[in-house]
């Protein structure tokens, strides 16, 4: 599912932010999101509750007509059960309607798109993932984009100025 809302209030919305991609709006070109379900075991969960979640080096891939997250690091807590072994980096399957995923696997498979993982956020009571069909950037993209957003700043300074002395 495309996500379509943007709004800023989304934590009046039911959802909260467990960590942010920072670095994926750098690096790449941001085409399309989509928002996926993780499957997750119960410790993981735990972990994630208690902001135990790095997804900053962590990327998903098509791999037989599945998604699966790589990467991601979830630090399994002191006190997790004994009889579970705990893989911090294990592989994580992602949970998209089928239509979506045929989408995504052309978009990769045949355009040469990259899935990234942007945020990772509660919705309800389900942790979900946004991914991002992206592009990677090369230094001269990043150099004239770093200068929009300066000229950007100094436009929005210059038109506070005018309007304090108006």
């Amino acid at each position: 599912m495309v996500k379509k809302n943007t709004d800023k209030n989304s934590a009046s919305q039911g959802q909260k932010t467990i960590a942010l991609n920072k670095t994926a709006r750098h690096e790449y070109h941001l085409e399309a999101r989509f928002e996926a379900g993780i499957s997750l075991q119960g410790w993981e969960l735990k972990a994630i509750r208690a902001g135990r979640l790095a997804m900053s080096e962590s990327y998903a891939v098509v791999k037989g007509g599945e998604i699966l997250w790589f990467g991601a690091q979830i630090t399994p807590l002191l006190s997790a059960s004994t009889h579970v072994i705990a893989d911090d980096r294990r592989t994580r399957k992602l949970l998209l309607h089928r239509h979506e995923i045929d989408k995504l696997v052309g978009k990769v498979e045949r355009d040469g798109y990259t899935l990234i993982p942007t945020a990772c956020y509660w919705k309800g009571n389900k942790v979900k993932l946004e991914i991002a069909l992206a592009k990677g950037k090369q230094a001269h993209d990043k150099r004239q984009a770093s200068k929009d957003r300066d000229w950007q700043r100094e436009q929005q300074r210059a038109m506070r100025r005018h309007n304090k002395n108006a």
